[in-house]
């Protein structure tokens, strides 16, 4: 039996039997064991029978046989009697494949390229009803001719044109359509298409517009948009479609679905982008009485936001290599009827259509500076006399909007090229108007009643605007207006008019970037004047000023001469024993400033280090003994410098960083000074005990550097020194010391690179009392010990099964239980100091562990604990719940869910409402999770929102109607109590719950 018969039995029921069979058959020929004139001849019978079905199966057969070949194997004059044989019966089908091969064999010459293509124009009727997967198949064949002999298809000129518009025309398959529109483009641009422009344009705005939806799970993902987009680029590929697209397009912009006008916009851009300029200039104005409705009678923002697209993309079109200004040009002619039109609808500035005719004004004149001059001279003269005549401050603010957005087309033609003009023009367009422009909006933001905020606010964005002209203003002009913006940041009283003082700040931040002297030279004496050296009780202002100060501080220059003024007004400020408030708004403000420097590669980092490290720590050690200004032993205060100590040490080197770890206690004092290190001590003060805030800001910011603290002495070792924090924290009294020395134990443990540490903290872990050699009395609680070391070797999943199995036990005890319950909320909680940045060691999978031994066990205990510490179970599991992810919670919400409601019936009010939280995602995340305890879940939760709550977290609407509506009316009558609740926002939220059950669709409406 041959190959071709055995291919001819197989290929119906098994494809890729029959494609082995083809390839071995390939091999035969390239091996020589066959010719391939044995092989045609072998199909004779078979091309030459009455069954066109089997027909096209040998033809295939052959094809395949080709496809299958190396690409050296035929020779020219094989290539030429194949390509011929194929071409012949390229109507019985299974020929494409095998021309495809063909077409790519480097023997395929500009004969054959062209014997192929009118092979299948002559035959493109019968081609065209063929199934879509052939027809993609021919279309490909097409694509590779133009792509890989473009020249011997453009030999034929328009015949090839014709020939390709009858192949691609009725075509409907998203595959096709990316092939049709490829092929269209490369002719459209490469090709001389003037003599058949219509019929190439015809061929493709036939499928516009595009209303392709993919089908779900679409494997080819092709989108409505990736067909928009090789359209567009269809329509706007030559200026000799101008005179047939313009005219359809805006036909088309008079439908009434959005999305079309949106894609004939879009394409109308496309457009005019890449229409030359004689084209686009026939129909300008055209286009302009169909834009300007859909601008100046706005119904759609994002189709009015389109149409100025559209408009700016005409201006730059009819801008381009334009250096003249004479009222000749294209462009002139364009705007000079838009201009016009748009000082009729600005005599009226309050009316609805001003506002868009600012707009159109701003779109225009951003679009080249030949257009910014033009609309200038046309707009600014008649603009400046409206606002003379206008009779209310509404009409004024709706005119200095206008001046503003054209301001801002000129601070965007800045770096277009300059407009050529006689010598006796002005420099800038906006130069014959400075003095007025300036004297109005000075006048708008000085004069004008301080209640009149937004037109202020105008006023002031617009003067800004002219600050950033180019060379338009001098440093003096600016000046006055800096002077204008410190006075309403110092002087103005900010109460109801934050607009404002906020607008000055942000303005004072843009001048400097540009202008960082003047600011230096006017706003930084003005700010520093205004911060007292002692500010009067209940004094506050200076608040104000630090931040304008601090939000100043973008240029380096600026932050570096407002650091050393800062610290020389502290020193002046603990000199005088200053407020402490005042000295923590003073640290606070150096915090914000560095936060924004790069200060591992900042010059005056070691200064830093010396002149904030090193002086204020030292300072504050030596105020807890009262040897110096007391507002540095405020706690507030050491929090603060804390901070801002830890961001400089981060930045120090190692070594630096490692002398900084051995001051960790002693704090930068000298020996023989009055402060004495906290540690292995008795009954200590408590404004000594506060210093421990700062030694857990050192030990946090050297991170491993902290190792060199235990070659200080030799009596101080890992230890040693988690037993002495350990008693420390069981003694501590003043909850924010407590605290901090807690962090400091969480920071040793997770940070410890031994074994042996570990197994030491698991030691005071289990014995806290022990280990700090202390008996337990019921007046000290060691929960929170064992919490913030379960924290630490949690977050780094060491001893984890160990960890939990502890903690988890606690919760059964009836004494300490509810302390262990909610220690569970510390547990994956995110933390300042135990973190990356101070070198915390964080597993990435450290929640997902912790919940996955957690959530059954807490199930399983709840169900077999007693009655009395059930809660504990429960508010354990909401701990645990608000620190993990969603996706990982889903996993067990089957467990979860019973325990949740039942949360809801606990007095604790953070517990109820984390539950509701979680309750909340689940019903988003998995809604048919809730349906089967919805009662139980409306019940309770309209028992929570019962009561005064600073959040009613009641979700309707996350399942379906069909499950909700039974409990309707219900809910409706429930929530009534809650709508007289004393707090507002309690009843907003009310009110908005109602509302949502009450417009809740009917079951048969359910999506």
């Amino acid at each position: 039996m041959s190959d071709v018969q055995r291919y001819l039995l197989r290929v119906d029921e098994d494809k890729d039997s029959a494609q082995r069979i083809a390839e071995e058959t390939a091999q035969s020929l390239v091996s020589k064991t066959k010719s391939l004139i044995d092989v045609v001849q072998s199909l004779g019978e078979y091309i030459n029978d009455e069954d066109a079905s089997i027909r096209s199966k040998a033809v295939n057969y052959l094809s395949q046989v080709i496809s299958a070949l190396p690409n050296t194997t035929l020779s020219r004059q094989q290539v030429q009697v194949l390509c011929q044989f194929l071409c012949d019966r390229i109507e019985d089908g299974g020929a494409v494949g095998g021309l495809r091969k063909l077409q790519s064999l480097g023997r395929f010459n500009r004969e054959m390229a062209i014997m192929t293509f009118r092979a299948l124009v002559e035959h493109f009727q019968d081609l065209m009803i063929r199934p879509h997967a052939q027809r993609l198949q021919i279309l490909e064949l097409l694509n590779d001719l133009m792509l890989n002999h473009r020249g011997s298809l453009k030999s034929l000129g328009d015949g090839a044109i014709v020939g390709v518009t009858d192949l691609i025309s009725g075509e409907k398959d998203p595959r096709s359509l990316m092939i049709i529109f490829s092929i269209l483009q490369v002719i459209m641009v490469e090709w001389d298409i003037a003599a058949k422009a219509e019929t190439l344009f015809d061929s493709a705005f036939c499928y516009f517009p595009i209303t392709f939806r993919p089908p779900p799970d679409d494997p080819y993902r092709i989108t409505a948009q990736d067909l928009k987009a090789r359209l567009r680029s269809c329509i706007s590929a030559s200026s000799h479609f101008a005179p047939f697209a313009f005219p359809q397009l805006l036909e088309k912009l008079d439908s009434t679905s959005p999305n079309v006008k949106k894609d004939v916009l879009q394409t109308l851009t496309a457009c005019t982008t890449s229409y030359n300029a004689a084209a686009v200039s026939n129909w300008s104005i055209t286009l302009w009485d169909s834009l300007k409705y859909e601008i100046l009678n706005v119904q759609e923002e994002d189709l009015a936001e389109d149409s100025l697209v559209t408009l700016q993309a005409i201006a730059i079109t009819l801008s381009r290599d334009l250096r003249s200004t004479n009222q000749t040009t294209h462009l002139a002619r364009f705007l000079k009827p838009i201009t016009n039109e748009c000082k009729e609808e600005l005599q009226a500035p309050q009316h609805k259509k001003a506002k868009p005719a600012g707009q159109i004004l701003s779109s225009l004149a951003s679009s080249s500076s030949v257009a910014l001059f033009l609309v200038v001279k046309a707009i600014v003269p008649p603009l400046l006399t409206i606002y003379q005549d206008a009779d209310s401050i509404a009409s004024q603010k709706a005119l200095l909007e206008v001046l503003v957005q054209i301001f801002n087309a000129a601070v965007l033609c800045d770096e277009a090229p300059g407009v050529v003009r006689s010598s006796t023009e002005a420099e800038h367009p906006l130069a014959p108007f400075k003095d007025r422009l300036f004297e109005i909006f000075s006048q708008a933001l000085m004069s004008s009643p301080h209640e009149e905020v937004t037109f202020r606010v105008v006023a002031l964005k617009g003067l800004l605007r002219l600050c950033q002209v180019r060379n338009y203003l001098q440093n003096s002009e600016i000046g006055m207006f800096v002077q204008y913006l410190d006075e309403i940041v110092l002087t103005e009283d900010p109460s109801g008019r934050e607009d404002v003082k906020d607008e000055a700040i942000q303005a004072l931040v843009e001048i400097s970037k540009t202008k960082h002297q003047v600011i230096m030279d006017i706003t930084f004496p003005a700010f520093m004047a205004n911060l007292p050296d002692q500010p009067m009780k209940d004094q506050t202002d200076y608040v104000v000023t630090l931040e304008g100060l601090a939000r100043l501080s973008v240029e380096k220059s600026i932050s570096d001469t407002l650091i050393r003024r800062l610290l020389s007004k502290l020193e002046t400020v603990l000199q005088n024993d200053g407020q402490a408030s005042y000295t923590q708004a003073l640290l606070s403000t150096m915090d914000y400033v560095l936060s924004r420097r790069d200060l591992p590669s900042d010059s005056n980092l070691s200064s830093y280090h010396e002149k904030i490290v090193v002086t204020y720590v030292c300072k504050a050690a030596l105020a807890s003994v009262g040897s110096g200004p007391q507002a540095l032993v405020e706690a507030a205060t050491l929090e603060i410098l804390g901070r801002l100590m830890a961001r400089i040490v981060c930045a120090l080197d190692e070594h630096k960083r490692r002398s900084v770890a051995i001051e960790t206690f002693t704090l930068f004092t000298q020996e023989g000074s009055p402060f004495i290190p906290v540690l292995y001590r008795q009954d200590i003060p408590e404004k000594q005990r506060r210093t421990m805030i700062l030694s857990t800001w050192i030990l946090a910011s050297v991170g491993q550097a902290a190792d060199a603290l235990y070659t200080v002495a030799d009596d101080i070792d890992f230890d040693s020194l988690l037993n002495e924090l350990t008693r420390l924290a069981l003694v501590e009294t003043t909850p924010t010391i407590r605290h901090y020395i807690l962090e400091q134990i969480a920071l040793l443990v997770n940070r410890s690179s031994t074994s042996k540490g570990l197994s030491d903290a698991l030691r005071v872990m289990y014995n806290p009392f022990e280990a700090a050699q202390i008996d337990a009395t019921p007046s000290i609680d060691a929960t929170p010990i064992v919490f913030w070391i379960a924290k630490a070797l949690l977050l780094r999943l060491s001893h984890t099964q160990e960890v939990l199995d502890h903690v988890l036990g606690l919760l059964s005890d009836n004494s300490f239980g509810p302390t262990s319950a909610r220690g569970f909320g510390l547990l994956l909680a995110s933390d300042e100091i135990i973190s990356k940045q101070y070198g915390a060691k964080l597993r990435l999978l450290s929640k997902q562990k912790v919940f996955s031994i957690c959530a059954p066990r807490i199930a399983a205990d709840f169900r077999a604990a007693e009655a009395s510490v059930k809660p504990n179970y429960l508010i354990a599991l909401s701990g645990i719940l608000k620190d993990v992810p969603t996706e990982v919670t889903m996993t067990e919400i089957a467990t979860l869910l019973p325990l949740l409601l039942q949360s809801l019936d606990l007095p604790d009010q953070e517990v109820k409402a984390a539950t509701i939280v979680s309750l909340a995602v689940i019903s988003q995340e998995s809604p048919g999770a809730v349906e089967g305890h919805m009662s139980s879940l409306v019940n309770r939760l309209l028992q929570a929102a019962s009561k005064p709550r600073e959040n009613i977290a009641i979700f309707p609407g996350r399942v379906k109607g069909s499950v909700l509506l039974p409990y309707r009316a219900g809910v409706i009558r429930g929530i009534l109590p809650v709508l007289d609740d004393a707090k507002r926002h309690v009843r907003k939220m009310a009110v908005e719950c109602r509302a949502t059950w009450t417009n809740m669709d009917e079951p048969d409406q359910d999506a």
